[in-house]
């Protein structure tokens, strides 16, 4: 009788040896049963704080708690076997000192069993991240345009616009990367900039509004699905359930209506 090997998860090593290999699929998402198809094609499923502004209607992801990261981390990895789960660290909870961000990380960790956490900044985040990971806990990186710090960016604005800025950005990467970070998402910046910062790491780099030549490509789930009214310009989307949703549920509401719908009697049996 033969028997089915088992379904091993992919690791951080694993995402690391990608460097300059077969690109990098990732997607984000926040509930298992999407988690569960994402699963069979990612190689790392990211549960961003994006989930503020995406489930839970908020105008940025600052107002995001601990609570809901673990909560929706939970969820994600109930729904996955195979790919990498990394879970954000919120606004404010690891900016503060490398002590505060190993409580919260490992709190993120134990409690939802993901494999990584993922927090913003470049070169004033390497102490933090190289105390995380001195302790066992595998960073992820994210330089570029940080949402949680929309506030001093003035929005949601692209970065390296000015050329004179772009070393600044670019040693932010060489100080994460130095600090033991596995890999090092790149969200919105210009397509040159985006890829010196790919050629001045030796991680990963996992392009948002970035780069083809970066490592591999993240997506906002609901972004590509087309269910987000704010669908980024630089978002290719990929399917159209908006719409497909309104029209399944206009016509519930119509046979509602109508009163065509089951009987107990014809549900419970």
């Amino acid at each position: 009788m033969s028997t089915q090997a088992p379904i091993r998860r992919m690791t951080v090593p694993q995402i690391r040896a990608r460097k300059r290999g077969d690109p990098i699929v990732s997607l984000t998402s926040y509930h298992a049963h999407t988690a569960a198809i994402v699963d069979k094609y990612a190689d790392f499923i990211l549960v961003g704080d994006s989930l503020g502004m995406v489930m839970h209607g908020m105008d940025s992801t600052i107002g995001v708690p601990l609570e809901l990261m673990i909560m929706h981390g939970k969820a994600v990895v109930r729904g996955t076997q195979r790919a990498l789960i990394v879970v954000d660290m919120p606004f404010g909870t690891y900016e503060e000192s490398p002590n505060m961000a190993f409580r919260n990380a490992a709190r993120i960790m134990k409690e939802t069993a993901c494999g990584a956490v993922k927090l913003e900044g470049g070169a004033r985040m390497a102490e933090t991240i190289r105390f995380l990971t001195e302790r066992g806990i595998p960073v992820m990186a994210h330089i570029g345009l940080t949402p949680q710090s929309v506030n001093t960016m003035g929005g949601f604005k692209v970065q390296g616009r000015d050329e004179a800025a772009w070393q600044v950005h670019i040693e932010d990467a060489r100080a994460v990367a130095e600090a033991g970070a596995f890999a090092l998402v790149v969200e919105g910046v210009v397509e040159e900039l985006a890829d010196r910062i790919t050629a001045a790491v030796d991680i990963p780099t996992i392009g948002i509004g970035a780069s083809k030549n970066c490592d591999g490509q993240i997506l906002v789930l609901e972004d590509m699905l087309g269910l987000n009214p704010r669908v980024p310009k630089f978002v290719k989307v990929y399917g159209d359930l908006g719409p497909a949703i309104e029209r399944a549920v206009s016509e519930y509401a119509e046979e509602v209506k109508t009163r065509n719908f089951p009987s107990a009697e014809n549900v419970y049996r």
